[in-house]
């Protein structure tokens, strides 16, 4: 979940990054994100946010949780856990999905993607590793928790590949490495990185994990080369306009351990086709039974304040705002991610919000508002 309070509250309360005594540096705005000190902003949230849209933003994501499984039979114990179907990749495929408890409802979204006999796990929940651990234990299998060992950085935008491909020794082209695949024989700057083709901002982009011992090297060689062709810093609160525009969701705020993944945007990346995996068969019966779903709703007002705003039709609760943003997407006018009760999510609805007390007129649009094809993180637009 995203907390924030004041500068040194969240630095007693939070762990540093790999990469804080250069954040330190550029801010004293800070929140604390999973666990961790990141900061909210770090010149002007909508500098921060136009460099993203039109060149290229960077910003630390150490704070996700990363867990390898190592051995023989690595990628049926995961696949015994997780709601995609590993053994349906590709080589340098990734899958994103959920974690769900037996219950059918959610621990975490995550990705996961095989090289050889090794899972490499991504989400944002500490019980990732727990429960990877116990489901090993006695199968020979090595499971490692690689959060602050292997700290990364993304860039995003549409001027990412270019820019990393002056610096890298391997080709980053669409045909080379296209849209959720990864590369481990990447070096940039000659620091060699772990990279993938992600992003959380719905533009193109790529993340960079790398070994402890040269993440400031790393970070001081992206700075020094791309900062003069506009690249940017940026903080959680562009984020967060990112994270809403395009529809992305995220731990604490769209689920929690009482939702199921259907109600979250995730019901595409649930495989009950798949042999038995981790609460399957109460998903079976949650897919038809849950009746919230997740979608985008824009007012002509509120901001920040529309967050937690009930929904209503004809005079009935029917859902409620998650969190609410002045869109630069949309003119300044809010936008945000809802959930609602079906078959109100239909794109056109009209809803009153509930604002601070005050009645606000609301409507369902397209979900996601911002490039719903995803043209521009596939690198086609």
């Amino acid at each position: 979940m995203l907390l924030r309070g004041n500068t040194s509250t969240i630095r007693r309360m939070s762990r540093e990054t790999a990469f804080y005594p250069r954040l330190t540096a550029l801010t004293d705005r800070w929140m604390d994100l999973f666990g961790y000190a990141a900061p909210s902003v770090v010149t002007d949230t909508l500098e921060e946010y136009h460099a993203v849209r039109t060149a290229a933003g960077l910003m630390d994501f150490s704070m996700l949780r990363k867990v390898d499984v190592s051995g023989p039979g690595s990628v049926e114990l995961v696949n015994s856990v997780v709601t995609r179907d590993l053994a349906k990749l590709k080589p340098m495929q990734i899958a994103y999905g959920a974690l769900c408890n037996d219950d059918g409802f959610m621990i975490d979204d995550c990705t996961a993607s095989i090289s050889g006999d090794r899972v490499r796990f991504c989400g944002a929940n500490d019980l990732d590793f727990g429960i990877f651990t116990e489901k090993a234990e006695s199968t020979g299998l090595t499971v490692s928790e690689l959060t602050d060992r292997i700290p990364h950085l993304c860039l995003q935008g549409p001027s990412s590949r270019d820019m990393l491909q002056s610096l890298a020794d391997r080709d980053l082209s669409q045909a080379a490495f296209p849209y959720y695949t990864f590369r481990e024989d990447v070096s940039i700057a000659g620091i060699p990185v772990y990279m993938t083709r992600l992003g959380y901002t719905a533009e193109l982009g790529y993340e960079m994990w790398v070994d402890v011992e040269r993440a400031l090297d790393l970070w001081d060689a992206l700075v020094e080369a791309l900062a003069p062709g506009g690249m940017r810093v940026i903080g959680m609160d562009a984020l967060d306009l990112f994270r809403i525009e395009g529809g992305f969701i995220i731990g604490g705020v769209e689920y929690d351990q009482t939702v199921p993944p259907f109600e979250c945007g995730l019901g595409w990346a649930v495989d009950l086709e798949k042999v038995d995996f981790q609460g399957k068969a109460a998903l079976v019966g949650l897919e038809s039974s849950s009746e919230m779903r997740l979608t985008s709703v824009v007012l002509p007002s509120g901001g920040a304040a529309a967050t937690g705003a009930t929904l209503k039709h004809s005079g009935e609760q029917v859902g409620y705002v998650t969190q609410a943003v002045d869109s630069p997407y949309l003119g300044g006018k809010t936008l945000g991610l809802a959930k609602l009760r079906r078959p109100h999510n239909v794109p056109g609805t009209s809803l009153e919000a509930s604002v601070d007390g005050s009645p606000v007129p609301a409507q369902v649009v397209q979900h996601p508002v911002y490039d719903p094809d995803r043209k521009r993180a596939k690198g086609l637009a």
